[in-house]
């Protein structure tokens, strides 16, 4: 299954992000023989602080477009972001969910809005991220992790639909990061060394407490230890916290972990220790589940498979059963801060084809 991509004819647009990671993808496009059209995405909230639209984002961006003599185009998609990621995020966070606002950003702005505006133009979009394609003897494309496990962002584009993952190329999803580093360095890529992006792109400098606040605003509720049912302290909204947080709760005798919240009350339960069973779990429910290409799975009997619930991890093992409450998954494992909202990202056996992925459903 292993797939080194293929660089096809027809007209090809690159995202270029000011990162090590796109600025390769680049430099291998090029190698190759093929002049993408760069497009920088600009997702920051003009006119205050939270913008993360950086000036020296689009200025290494316009010095790999001149080093390697291609067009660049900044593409404004800020109120589309608004629209579609913020609020799907304050929509989340309200009903008590953990949402992820990476997974939607790529299905919704750069896999959505982009292609309504720009990327119809194209046969092909060529991105930074960690991933593969393959296509199978029937012809089918699947998304395949990226060669690096530590790196593998086929958790981030495990919600867009098979149109949307035609027209992928993953140039550095075949190398693992040493060696995209090395590239760059060997390229004297002006990103060579910057580090990677860290946090909600879309905040900026705004902490994320802070930018919920605006929206939600704040109502204290008790704290209070699952276990002894006593009041330890107050909090300001159940929206500032998620199942498995804790920092940011401010009592002592610690460490305390959120195992569970009360919506309906505005209360949060905790339980204490690491290693406290409370702050673990092994089975949910998928609230829905969404296909990237096609579904091997049975509906008639449990399916071995690996999952992710989270990003830096790697693809747990575990059974995948269709209940009629919907698809249930369970492993042997114990995993720490299952959180409704967070996605569930479905792989097959191996752990190497991104199957896809469904938001994990609140417990009855």
């Amino acid at each position: 299954m292993k797939q080194d991509f293929y660089c096809p004819d027809g007209k090809t647009a690159l995202l270029i992000s000011g990162g090590v990671d796109s600025a390769v993808a680049t430099h291998i496009m090029v190698e190759r023989g093929i002049k993408p059209h760069l497009f920088y995405i600009k997702i920051g909230m003009d006119g205050e602080d939270s913008s993360c639209t950086s000036e020296e984002d689009i200025e290494i961006s316009q010095a790999i477009a001149r080093q390697y003599h291609l067009p660049l185009d900044v593409i404004d998609l800020q109120q589309e972001y608004w629209d579609r990621v913020v609020g799907y995020v304050i929509n989340r966070v309200k009903n008590g969910l953990t949402p992820n606002s990476d997974v939607m950003c790529n299905k919704l702005v750069k896999f959505g809005a982009f292609e309504e505006k720009v990327g119809k133009d194209f046969d092909y979009i060529v991105t930074g991220h960690y991933a593969r394609t393959w296509k199978d003897t029937d012809g089918q494309l699947w998304l395949l992790s990226g060669i690096d496990p530590v790196k593998d962002q086929t958790d981030f584009l495990a919600q867009l639909d098979s149109l949307q993952i035609s027209k992928c190329i993953f140039p550095v999803g075949g190398l693992p990061k040493s060696e995209v580093r090395r590239i760059a360095e060997e390229q004297h890529l002006l990103c060579a060394h910057r580090k990677d992006s860290q946090g909600i792109c879309f905040l900026g400098k705004i902490n994320y407490n802070q930018f919920i606040s605006r929206f939600l605003g704040e109502k204290e509720g008790d704290i209070i230890d699952i276990d002894t049912s006593k009041v330890l302290g107050k909090h300001k909204g159940y929206w500032f916290h998620t199942i498995g947080q804790r920092k940011g709760l401010r009592l002592g005798g610690g460490p305390w972990f959120v195992v569970k919240k009360d919506i309906a009350n505005n209360i949060l339960y905790v339980a204490n220790g690491y290693d406290t069973r409370l702050q673990y779990g092994n089975s949910f429910h998928l609230a829905d589940f969404h296909v990237l290409t096609a579904n091997p799975l049975s509906t008639e009997h449990s399916n071995d498979i690996r999952f992710k619930i989270r990003h830096t991890e790697q693809p747990i093992a575990g059974k995948m059963t269709y209940t009629p409450q919907g698809w249930f998954i369970e492993s042997s494992e114990l995993i720490q801060g299952i959180a409704p909202g967070q996605f569930g990202v479905i792989y097959d056996a191996e752990g190497q084809r991104c199957i896809g992925s469904g938001e994990i459903a609140p417990k009855e």
